[in-house]
């Protein structure tokens, strides 16, 4: 059986008082909004590139936080509706479409998304959290941390928003273009969506700067109206 996210043993407030080492930093050198800051969906071939930001209060500590790609599909749904209906944490997400990845390319689009979450928070922040990436925010100290969804509840607070809005994207896309499987998938390039690929062609959420697309379909200009 699963624990309930409100539970919290011994062993589990050990794990979450070793992912507040970044933020305890950060707070013993005057900072007082820290945001961790994550995204989902660089590596798919379908879809937008999802980031979120997420503010905790100071020791706030939640059960079963933790790196999103760590969590079943059930507990990520779970720990997002607590994390998303607390008054006391803060959180937004910014969201960046297939069309506009092609034009200025995936790793921009990430950046691009960071900042929209970043700016969308409604409790300005003054220190950011980042995972695995070092973002050029215009005003704000930024500190890149390798497996941040890992090490930092906050970074994963963020992962866990990131990943289901992404996820929840992802099953509306389907509902409109049920035969590239994006329930199952996400968007990502696993065999069954390849095959998908090649049947039908790419449609208005395919990356086209993405191999195989790029290879394949890009110059044929060929878009799919599968129903």
């Amino acid at each position: 059986m699963t624990p309930s996210p409100n539970s919290l043993n011994e062993q589990e407030k050990l794990r979450l008082e070793g992912m507040m080492s970044y933020e305890e930093e950060a707070y013993l050198t005057g900072y007082q909004w820290l945001a961790g800051v994550d995204e989902a969906g660089r590596g798919p071939l379908a879809g937008p590139v999802v980031a979120a930001a997420c503010i905790l209060p100071k020791g706030l500590l939640i059960p079963q936080v933790n790196d999103s790609k760590k969590l079943t599909p059930k507990m990520r749904e779970r720990l997002f509706a607590r994390l998303t209906s607390d008054p006391a944490i803060y959180y937004a997400v910014g969201i960046v479409d297939s069309v506009e990845i092609d034009r200025i390319n995936i790793y921009q689009a990430t950046i691009c998304a960071m900042l929209i979450a970043i700016e969308r928070l409604k409790q300005a922040p003054d220190y950011l959290l980042v995972d695995g990436m070092k973002l050029p925010h215009p005003t704000l100290p930024c500190l890149k941390i390798i497996k941040g969804d890992q090490l930092s509840q906050s970074i994963a607070a963020a992962s866990i928003i990131a990943k289901e809005t992404r996820d929840r994207l992802m099953l509306d896309y389907h509902a409109r273009w049920p035969a590239y499987g994006f329930d199952h998938h996400k968007g990502y390039g696993t065999e069954q969506h390849v095959e998908a690929l090649f049947k039908h062609g790419p449609c208005e959420i395919h990356r086209r700067s993405f191999d195989p697309i790029k290879t394949h379909f890009a110059q044929s200009g060929e878009i799919a109206s599968v129903k």
